[in-house]
């Protein structure tokens, strides 16, 4: 039986739920944390802007990895509420970093993992996929607390071990199959918009790509990744590693485009005018709107180059196939 702990922050969440999975799946203790949603002991409360507590839990748990899931993810969100959000996307996360780091050494290894997005590029048309050297320069304020963050992690664990790991827009398992479980993920609201279609007209973006990706697979890549980078930390061959990781599906689709797989290959829906003239998903290829709060970039498409030459296994689900299996609709 392993001794080798992770804490997962954000445990609760779309996300966390996973990453938590695939540690237990490998045989490590661990241990959740999370704000709203807790279930003790699997998963405590931890007020993550509060410094006192977050050692507290650092020095009770002794973790070897912790993986930090735990942010402010809806852009509309960050815009509405930008201070709250940069304390918890950037400066909650830089204090994280900073007390894992205090507790990393040779003899007793403690190796942070921090979860981050391809909204730290600008997504500019023809300059995807982005290598994880790439200069990074996000269009909106979420892009940029998250980025903060990165810059926060490399700070902090510069003597240790601490690598962001960028994904993109994600999906999986939610807490609950009505509308509260499915603002869990941007794609799962999409199903909403979707059964709206079949009474009214519904105007979709169909300009920005997305590479929507699995939760339980982005939970996989850290186990991985944790599991790689300890074992090179307790051998002092950590200098090597490279900071930045980023993973992604090769699934690639516009809102509109996911809307519309999802209704004729999962639901069996059509998307296009009843004969009774009602419902219908209008795709809009018109790009941003320069006057809304939020500007979103056109393709973010990550290289997984730097997973692969640590080889982790970068394989991915089938996005069609995993949401027939979850929904249950196995089309002949």
């Amino acid at each position: 039986m392993t001794s080798e702990t992770a804490l997962i922050t954000g445990a609760s969440g779309l996300l966390g739920r996973q990453v938590v999975a695939a540690f237990q799946r490998i045989g490590w203790n661990t241990i959740g944390t999370g704000f709203t949603r807790v279930n003790p002991p699997s998963i405590v409360k931890l007020d993550l802007n509060d410094a006192e507590a977050v050692e507290e839990t650092l020095d009770k748990s002794k973790p070897q990895v912790v993986v930090h899931c735990a942010a402010q993810r809806q852009p509309d969100k960050v815009e509405a509420d930008p201070d709250a959000s940069i304390r918890l996307n950037t400066q909650a996360t830089g204090a994280l970093a900073k007390a894992v780091a205090s507790r990393d050494s040779s003899t007793n290894p403690c190796v942070m993992i921090y979860i981050s997005t391809d909204y730290v590029f600008s997504g500019q048309p023809g300059e995807a996929p982005y290598p994880a050297t790439a200069k990074t320069n996000p269009t909106n304020l979420y892009g940029r607390t998250k980025r903060d963050g990165e810059w926060a992690v490399a700070e902090a664990t510069a003597s240790g071990v601490g690598v962001s790991l960028r994904v993109p827009v994600l999906y999986g398992p939610t807490s609950s199959n009505d509308a509260v479980g499915r603002k869990e993920s941007a794609i799962n609201t999409l199903f909403d918009a979707v059964w709206k279609a079949q009474e009214h007209e519904v105007v979709m973006d169909d300009w920005s790509l997305r590479y929507p990706t699995s939760t339980e697979d982005v939970g996989r890549v850290c186990a991985d990744i944790a599991s790689t980078y300890l074992a090179r930390r307790e051998q002092g061959k950590q200098e090597d590693l490279p900071r930045i990781l980023q993973f992604t599906s090769e699934d690639r689709m516009t809102k509109y485009e996911i809307c519309k797989a999802l209704a004729e290959e999962v639901l069996g829906l059509p998307l296009e005018k009843k004969k009774d003239g009602t419902g219908r998903m209008v795709a809009n290829k018109q790009g941003n709107d320069p006057k809304a709060a939020v500007q979103r970039p056109f393709d973010t498409h990550l290289s997984t180059q730097e997973l692969q030459d640590l080889n982790i296994d970068i394989s991915t689900r089938s996005f069609i196939n995993w949401w027939r299996w979850q929904m249950r609709a196995y089309k002949k």
